[in-house]
């Protein structure tokens, strides 16, 4: 599985609590379950609530969600656009520690397809396909961490 790395990275990479205390971000999988259909190859896809745990976390709690909703937008796109999907796709707990620290948990209903073939060779190929991309038009599809010199904030146009 490739999705959970994948988030860790880009969490560490524009949370800026996490770039001095990387090692109060916890990425569990829960509810793991394979799906295969037997069909003419072995392809099948991996669905698991992905949980996210922040101990001791002093941010806002928008300082996370919104990165995660980005990251969301290109490699889980309809858990944005499914409203069935979108009911249960986000969840989160948090445990008030005091008044400026909180241990903050937030599910993902997640899925990653695998694509089993043969190569020209008759080896057998695995491979994980990126997923359809979506980019909402009030993300900017070209932001990068630190652009607004807080490597935490994203910039809404027109937004508050």
């Amino acid at each position: 599985m490739n999705k959970p790395e994948s988030l860790r990275a880009h969490l560490l990479a524009t949370v800026a609590e996490f770039k001095h205390n990387p090692d109060r971000l916890l990425i569990f999988i829960d509810n793991g379950k394979v799906r295969c259909t037997a069909a003419r190859t072995l392809s099948f896809e991996y669905s698991f609530d992905l949980q996210i745990i922040l101990t001791e976390f002093a941010g806002h709690p928008d300082s996370v969600i919104l990165p995660i909703l980005g990251w969301l937008s290109v490699n889980q796109s309809e858990l944005l656009e499914s409203l069935d999907k979108v009911k249960n796709g986000i969840q989160f707990e948090a445990d008030i520690l005091d008044k400026n620290k909180v241990d903050l948990s937030i599910t993902l209903a997640l899925t990653e397809k695998v694509v089993v073939g043969k190569d020209d060779q008759g080896k057998t190929t695995v491979k994980h396909p990126n997923e359809p991309q979506y980019v909402a038009g009030y993300l900017d599809p070209n932001w990068k961490p630190g652009a607004q010199g807080n490597t935490s904030e994203w910039m809404v146009p027109g937004g508050e």
